[in-house]
């Protein structure tokens, strides 16, 4: 296959893209937004939580974006650059981006080249903790052509070159705006991190921070006919079951995100007829998260850092194989997920390509008993308490997860299943709003770990999986010297990974491509640096008159809400 063919496989099979019509711009009256879990910045370079992620879609743009079908769409440009069109260099060490005349930031000023440039700085700033560094891995420079053209170059030859710069986790920062908020001065900069000037359909009217956000139709969106809606109302907090019924049953709500909800549940509220659920699988992966370094408290700043030294218990790989073997993932997935949710033993559970079964031999059936034999072959005993130790650490871990009855299910379950295995779990759950909030000054974080295993799910945009895989690099780690930002949440660091992961990002070949995203999923699972459950479909609930929606796993969900309109 030719290295053109290559860059356009899962990206641009088509530019055609249809649009919902609008008569005119506002003339819907009010968006209504129902997430369960509250938004604590409209900063995605703050935040990894989907929630801030996906808020901030309203509002801040990348160069280009995923659509419902995961095939790369230009945004604020004019065409996905390739080898065909000049915009790929022929030795493959760098992309040049053409920006579309006429784009404004909403306080009207002109979007330019300077402000990409920027974004990129604002991200790799020394001392900052920007939350999707990983996602500009191996880039060399990015640069300023003229007002209108970006070139970003690359340390070597980068094959799938599209990472950066693309996707809801990457969208463009004004550079007036943020000029004065990088590095270590980024989380002060409240103004600017909590009302964004952007590119989009909407322009944030208030934040309040962890209950509601209100927005106001871009004036100087590029669309004169869009959005059709003349404010919108991003409500936080509660919980899902909630969400789902002020959409599906009492119709409150025009949009509710994330119906992690039991099926039963939902049915039942379907049968009022005020909404439907949309549905889209993606890359998104329910996984317990296995906390290698140490989480004791003792260790005052050095809790949960590589400085504070290895976990006393989950530093055995018998133990984390242990705990993965007695897991009964099909009882999760039947008690909490139904269609909505497979089994799985990958962090990369698509597209099929991607797909390893390496470890699903051992890994997606339950085995209790070989479980308890890996246990007691490494030397843990079962005590009085019915509670295994060793050298007088015991397997006693402090389980945290978000607020939610499908959490709080899985948690009780798991509870038990280690339980027959001599391992005992404190359940704990924090609010969503919390714990995937990004506070570096909480403790109470998913980065920030002070637990022993926590659970949640995450997933990447578009279809290639080289930057996420980049997120378990070794200098990828949270700490307080990044701010608590990065994505190796489990502190995981293998140079065998590392090796794999720098080869990805120089080979062409669609196989070998493919070949070496499986090696490096299948190390993550292998030594444990999480334990994969369930591979989600995205599900979200909208009114019956809601019109547009597109529902994507491969973006925001809301990457086209300036498609939306209501039904007359």
């Amino acid at each position: 296959m030719k290295r053109s063919k290559i860059l356009l496989a899962g990206t641009v099979a088509s530019l055609a893209f249809a649009n919902m019509a609008h008569a005119e711009r506002g003339t819907d009256g009010d968006l209504k937004i129902l997430f369960w879990q509250a938004v604590s910045t409209m900063n995605p370079y703050l935040s990894g939580g989907t929630k801030e992620i996906y808020a901030a879609s309203m509002v801040i743009e990348p160069l280009a974006r995923y659509d419902e079908k995961g095939v790369l769409q230009p945004w604020l440009v004019t065409e996905i650059p390739t080898l065909e069109n000049g915009g790929v260099s022929k030795d493959m060490k760098s992309i040049t981006w053409k920006i579309k005349p006429g784009i404004k930031w909403s306080d009207g000023s002109a979007f330019t080249a300077d402000d990409v440039v920027f974004t990129w700085q604002y991200c790799t700033a020394p001392d900052g903790g920007c939350a999707q560094k990983a996602q500009f891995e191996g880039i060399s420079s990015v640069e300023a052509l003229d007002p209108l053209t970006v070139k970003v170059s690359f340390s070597e030859p980068k094959y799938y070159p599209y990472g950066a710069l693309t996707g809801a986790q990457q969208p463009i920062l004004q550079k007036a705006q943020f000029k004065d908020c990088m590095g270590a001065k980024a989380p002060g900069c409240t103004s600017a991190n909590f009302s964004p000037i952007g590119t989009g359909p909407f322009v944030v009217k208030e934040f309040k921070p962890n209950d509601v956000i209100t927005f106001t139709a871009n004036p100087n969106f590029r669309d004169p006919a869009k959005p059709a809606f003349a404010t919108a109302t991003l409500k936080g907090g509660g919980d899902a079951a909630s969400a789902a019924r002020a959409v599906l049953e009492t119709g409150e709500y025009d949009y509710g995100w994330n119906m992690q909800v039991e099926p039963e549940v939902l049915a039942t509220m379907m049968q009022a007829g005020k909404g439907k659920l949309e549905t889209a699988f993606g890359t998104q992966v329910e996984r317990i998260v296995i906390n290698w370094t140490n989480p004791d408290p003792k260790l005052g700043d050095k809790r949960s850092t590589v400085e504070g030294g290895k976990h006393p218990a989950l530093s055995d790989p018998a133990v984390r194989r242990a705990l993965s073997l007695a897991i009964d993932r099909d009882i999760i997935d039947e008690a909490g997920y139904g269609e909505a949710g497979k089994p799985t033993c990958n962090i990369v559970p698509a597209p099929d390509a991607y797909v390893s079964t390496t470890n699903d031999s051992w890994c997606l059936k339950q085995d209790i008993d070989a479980a308890n034999k890996l246990l007691d072959d490494a030397g843990w005993k079962k005590g009085g308490d019915g509670i295994r130790a060793k050298d007088g650490v015991k397997l006693s871990f402090l389980y945290q997860t978000s607020t939610n009855s499908v959490r709080q299910g899985t948690q009780a379950l798991v509870k038990d299943w280690w339980s027959q295995i001599g391992v005992d779990a404190e359940l704990r759950n924090v609010s969503a709003s919390v714990f995937f909030g990004g506070d570096p000054a909480s403790p109470d974080t998913f980065q920030k770990f002070y637990a022993d295993v926590e659970m949640y799910t995450n997933n990447f945009d578009g279809t290639d999986p080289e930057r996420y895989l980049a997120e378990w690099l070794c200098n990828k780690i949270p700490s307080p010297a990044n701010g608590w930002q990065g994505q190796n949440i489990p502190r995981y660091c293998n140079p065998e990974y590392d090796k794999i992961v720098n080869e990805l990002a120089k080979t062409a070949d669609l196989g070998k491509r493919a070949e070496l995203a499986k090696k490096a999923n299948d190390l993550l699972t292998t030594e444990g640096a999480h334990i994969p459950l369930i591979h989600r479909g995205q599900i979200s609930s909208r009114s019956v008159t809601l019109q547009g929606v597109k529902m994507t796993g491969w973006d925001s969900e809301l990457w086209n809400v300036a498609d939306w309109s209501r039904k007359k």
